[in-house]
């Protein structure tokens, strides 16, 4: 029996390729999805790494060899799978690592309407399927056919957000080598933006920096290039181009949480009174902004497959997690960092001000980012906090994801363990440096004791 442990993640399947991930293995997966999904065709797309051609390939034969069909619409972002699943109304794989090194390669799922596949909605049942062997199917083979779908991609995004009118804007984007390099300037074209590109060759060794806008240092580069051309932003991008990064006239970057909210108020003109969906490690600005613009705030847990699950229970229109993963009820519940940047670069081009006098009114908080601890002992140590907290005047603790304590001081933080390694992630709030310095000191002290 084969053990898939240690590279079938919670939202996805992702490992060392030769070591964890080969095209053996990717062959059973397209058989065992195929098994799961069923459905006329699967359609299938990979990013610019070297080994995803043949991962792709190779999965593609799984699917066949179980009698179904594969649209195979080669180099994708992420969120262009998700629009071809949504499109063409048929389940989908994506071959990416994102933002991981290039030794790494992956599989992101995906059920007809870009509906997610995690854990708890198909990994587990694939995992064991492929442990015991997929039963071989004795009818006729699928057949696989070729479509460039970036076209309507494109066609599809300008669509949902209108940018014809906007003023003349001067654009620094920064692809890391990934797949925002293919797709970028497809979705610009025609638009009045003047693009600058940085690292849009593909290339899959991430010879310039890791494609990872998470990590400071590899926004360096970017910080430095838009106030040197006098850009009115920039934009980064991860590898597989889900997630965009925002970065103002100065260089300095723009909060994924005042992006959510800027994105909330949009969408709340569209539809006046809607639910947005916002993750528990959101700014604090976020629902407090959407209830002032008269939406309604919702609370979810942290991961696409709880915000796009809470979307469908409550009709949602946006949700926004602070790890700049934007996700929209009109692209089927998907997360796609370009229709981000878009209503960003529609925002910033309806008026005149900079995109930091813009982003003002949402950035209401300081936040110290995410903080990981490596620890012994998970459990223990989170139990250290809870008790430390637990008699706090004014203290509220819930325990939704991890631990969130919220102080009477209006300061806030949550404490969640890695679902992949020994390590506990820390984010805190308060109205004012100084206090989240001090609550993130204190809390990091009883975490490293």
């Amino acid at each position: 029996m084969r053990d898939l442990s240690g590279i079938v993640k919670a939202y996805d399947i992702r490992g060392l390729v030769g070591e964890e991930l080969d095209a053996e293995l990717a062959r059973e997966v397209g058989a065992a999805f195929t098994r799961l999904v069923g459905g006329p065709a699967v359609v299938v797309g990979h990013d610019m790494r070297e080994s995803s051609p043949e991962l792709a390939a190779a999965f593609s034969e799984g699917v066949t060899g179980q009698g179904i069909d594969v649209v195979h619409i080669g180099l994708a972002s992420t969120d262009m799978l998700y629009f071809a699943s949504g499109h063409l109304d048929l389940p989908g794989a994506m071959f990416t690592a994102s933002h991981n090194p290039p030794e790494y390669n992956g599989i992101k799922l995906c059920r007809a309407g870009a509906a997610p596949v995690g854990q708890d909605s198909g990994l587990s049942e694939i995992k064991e399927l492929i442990g015991h062997g997929v039963p071989e199917f004795l009818g006729a083979q699928g057949s696989v056919t070729r479509r460039d779908m970036l076209r309507e991609y494109a066609d599809y995004l300008r669509g949902l957000v209108d940018l014809t009118s906007i003023r003349p804007l001067r654009v620094v984007v920064d692809a890391g080598n990934g797949m925002a390099g293919h797709t970028v300037p497809s979705v610009f074209e025609g638009l009045p933006i003047e693009l600058v590109p940085l690292y849009f060759d593909l290339d899959g060794s991430f010879p310039n920096h890791e494609a990872n806008p998470l990590e400071p240092a590899n926004l360096e580069d970017l910080r430095a290039k838009v106030p040197e051309v006098g850009a009115d932003l920039g934009l980064a991008f991860d590898g597989d181009a889900d997630r965009c990064f925002v970065l103002d006239a100065a260089g300095e970057a723009v909060s994924p949480s005042a992006i959510t909210a800027l994105i909330a108020v949009r969408e709340l003109e569209v539809e006046p009174g809607a639910s947005i969906i916002h993750n528990l490690i959101t700014s604090r600005a976020v629902p407090e902004i959407v209830s002032e613009h008269g939406g309604k705030p919702v609370r979810t847990r942290v991961g696409h497959s709880f915000i796009k699950q809470t979307m469908a229970e409550t009709g949602a229109i946006f949700g926004g997690e602070h790890s700049a993963h934007y996700y929209f009820r009109e692209f089927w519940r998907a997360d796609s960092g370009m229709l981000a940047a878009l209503h960003v670069l529609a925002a910033l081009g309806g008026q005149q001000d900079t995109l930091a006098g813009l982003m003002s009114d949402y950035s209401r908080y300081v936040a110290s980012g995410e903080v990981n601890s490596r620890v012994d002992d998970q459990t223990s140590r989170m139990r250290a906090v809870i008790e430390e907290f637990r008699h706090r005047n004014g203290a509220r603790i819930d325990e939704l994801d991890g631990l969130t304590v919220e102080l009477s001081d209006g300061s806030w933080f949550n404490l969640r363990p890695s679902n992949t390694e020994p390590v506990l992630r820390l984010n805190v709030e308060a109205t004012d440096s100084e206090r989240m310095s001090a609550l993130r000191d204190e809390v990091l002290t009883i975490l490293r004791r």
